[in-house]
């Protein structure tokens, strides 16, 4: 972060890697994180049809393998199986987000009078880049901020640019960072994109897309951010 904060940047804008959340909320009685719950969740059935599992509303040896599946690979804790509202809140968010389809400015709110920009909607976790109505890329999942670390609405610009950009602030690799408001930047994780809470305001991505907007993008170009993060 040397380089931003002589450059006046706001640092407490910047992510890193967050690391998991214990989430209290929508756990099962106390259990070992090592074990499989038998209680049945208040999202039981619901989390049963995402999985595709038979929807009976009756917590299974099968049910809870895979639903502590789903937990381990999204960074959702604890991994005990148990269909709470952490885990349906992304179960529902992927659904959101695949019902978007390839039309994610269909309500019309990024502008299409830019020219090249990066759109990013907060409330469906998505970004893309369009160029006026055509759309370059994308949408994409992405992981923006936290509660008390939301990522700033509005029309800003990429401004910097660094490939290998490392974090002195929270002292973690942010590669193919692309900085459009203080230290907000577009930037690629090892994380799930699914993996709760958030960032610390950043657009996180998969190294996959967030190599592609490197491609895509260039110092000058618009960012507009919109829409209110679910939880936040």
């Amino acid at each position: 972060m040397g380089d931003i904060r002589r450059r006046g940047v706001v640092a407490l804008g910047l992510t890193g890697l967050v690391a998991p959340l214990t989430l209290a909320l929508g756990a099962a009685p106390a259990q070992a994180a090592s074990s499989c719950t038998t209680s049945t969740g208040p999202y039981q059935k619901q989390a049963e049809k995402f999985l595709g599992r038979p929807v009976d509303g009756r917590q299974s040896a099968a049910d809870c393998k895979a639903i502590r599946a789903f937990q381990a690979k999204n960074g959702i804790t604890p991994t005990i199986g148990y269909a709470g509202p952490v885990t349906w809140g992304v179960m529902d968010l992927i659904n959101q987000q695949k019902a978007v389809g390839k039309n994610p400015n269909r309500s019309g709110k990024c502008p299409v009078n830019k020219g090249r920009i990066a759109c990013v909607d907060l409330t469906h976790q998505l970004s893309w880049i369009q160029d006026g109505k055509k759309l370059v890329y994308g949408p994409v999942p992405v992981r923006t901020g936290r509660k008390g670390f939301v990522t700033r609405t509005g029309l800003t610009k990429v401004y910097w640019r660094d490939l290998h950009h490392v974090s002195t602030l929270y002292d973690v690799s942010m590669p193919y960072s692309q900085f459009f408001n203080g230290g907000e930047a577009f930037h690629s994780v090892g994380l799930s994109m699914w993996n709760p809470p958030g960032s610390h305001g950043c657009v996180n991505m998969t190294p996959k897309d967030a190599k592609k907007y490197w491609s895509l993008l260039r110092t000058g170009d618009d960012v507009f951010v919109y829409g209110h993060k679910p939880g936040t």
